[in-house]
């Protein structure tokens, strides 16, 4: 049987084709010609590539450490003095943004502190950006083994150092600090638990041997942009922290006395646009005389990293100038506040001064924790927060290049009479 449509039927299809066509070109799948625009892909853009300077050339074995370069060096009689240092700057996701820690295992030369008979020396600071200050530093009796224990004492492969109830322990690429101040702070208890984790190879500034540093004579590396996680107890109550920090360890002979190196000023930085910045310079001229170093500067290291040591840019042409003072140590001789520095490729990075690479940075000394020896010592060390701003420029067949630096850094100057 066929089925006949009504006229009202026929009525009722038309009406809903109608209210149909009308909802589809409100909501737009109509258009008014009745033709529908197929929607245009765009292509994504690709990440905007990160602006970064031209990197050095190392060689992997100035890149590379064994536990036994991590090790204890003065127990042989040709050392005379070996550091740990260990520093970081906590960033906006701890409990103390802003803040600098500086941390050193000091087994100094018995000349270095004359006259005190108290070469082992132990650092711990904590600096805040309002002018927060905990800790200091101190040192202490050498001990004499069975009579005395050692105040300092440290073991090999890897890193055993222990001061009283401070140490460190660990090999690359992990590291436990703790350090308590005892009798350092009088007026406050800090205890500081880190873990260091360094997500690259570390760079030795100094030695003399190309592949088994561990014996040399002199030698220094350094780990840059480590990852340190941690707590900082302070009279009691806890903060969590973390940041990016450096770790190094240096050790030279007893042919390097303080009439050799009459002063030094170090700073490790940590910018906000996430680089990092290693300067140090040591000064062969007594401070009496003159800070001012030689157009050649044989005892400066400067490196740049924008990605936690895994590429860098080292500037070996380092020229440091003290612009101001203030802690003083004798009437001509006074450890550093601010330090104007520049640098550029040396003769020791020629395919790097194609591209004329140049910084240009003033580190002051923001809040920073002084202690002077007097007579017959005479030398004076700063240690703690500074603010660091400048400029580093360079250019390549693209074009002309120029990033502003602003950051953190955590300074150590020594100045020394003779």
């Amino acid at each position: 049987m066929k089925y006949k449509l009504k006229k009202i039927d026929a009525i009722m299809v038309v009406i809903l084709v109608i209210i149909a066509g009308i909802v589809l070109f409100k909501v737009g799948y109509i258009e008014e010609d009745g033709y529908q625009e197929p929607e245009e892909i765009l292509p994504e853009e690709p990440p905007e590539k990160p602006i970064e300077p031209p990197t050095s050339f190392i060689p992997g074995y100035m890149k590379a450490v064994s536990p036994e370069d991590e090790g204890v060096h003065f127990n042989e009689l040709r050392t005379s003095r070996e550091w740990w240092y260990f520093n970081a700057v906590f960033d906006d996701h701890s409990e103390l943004a802003g803040w600098s820690v500086a941390i050193s295992f000091n087994h100094m030369a018995r000349s270095d502190l004359l006259g005190t008979l108290k070469p082992d020396l132990l650092v711990v600071t904590l600096h805040g950006p309002n002018g927060e200050e905990y800790g200091g530093m101190i040192n202490k009796q050498r001990g004499l083994g069975i009579i005395k224990p050692p105040t300092l004492e440290a073991y090999s492969p890897g890193v055993h150092v222990k001061y009283e109830k401070s140490w460190a322990e660990g090999k690359s690429p992990e590291w436990h600090v703790h350090a308590e101040d005892n009798d350092i702070d009088n007026e406050h208890e800090i205890i500081v638990d880190l873990t260091y984790f360094t997500p690259s190879g570390p760079l030795w500034t100094i030695g003399e041997r190309s592949f088994d540093k561990s014996k040399s004579n002199i030698a220094s590396y350094v780990f840059m942009g480590c990852n340190v996680t941690g707590i900082v107890n302070i009279d009691g109550t806890e903060y969590v922290v973390q940041g990016l920090g450096h770790h190094e360890h240096s050790w030279s002979p007893h042919i390097v006395t303080r009439g050799l190196i009459n002063g030094w000023d170090w700073c490790h930085m940590t910018f906000d646009n996430g680089w990092n910045i290693y300067f140090s310079s040591y000064y062969p001229t007594p401070q009496v005389l003159s800070r001012k170093t030689s157009r050649i500067n044989p005892f400066g290291s400067l490196v740049i990293t924008t990605d936690q040591g895994r590429t860098m840019t080292v500037l070996d042409n380092v020229d440091p100038e003290i612009i101001d003072s203030d802690t003083r140590v004798f009437p001509f001789v006074t450890v550093p506040s601010t330090i104007h520095v520049t640098a550029k490729p040396g003769l020791g990075q020629l395919l790097l001064k194609s591209y004329d690479v140049q910084l240009d940075i003033t580190i002051v000394a923001d809040n920073t924790y002084e202690k002077v020896w007097k007579f017959p010592t005479y030398v004076g060390m700063k240690v703690g927060r500074s603010t660091v701003t400048g400029t580093l420029l360079w250019s390549d067949e693209d074009g002309e290049y120029e990033v502003e630096l602003n950051g953190i850094g955590t300074l150590w100057s020594m100045s020394a009479l003779f």
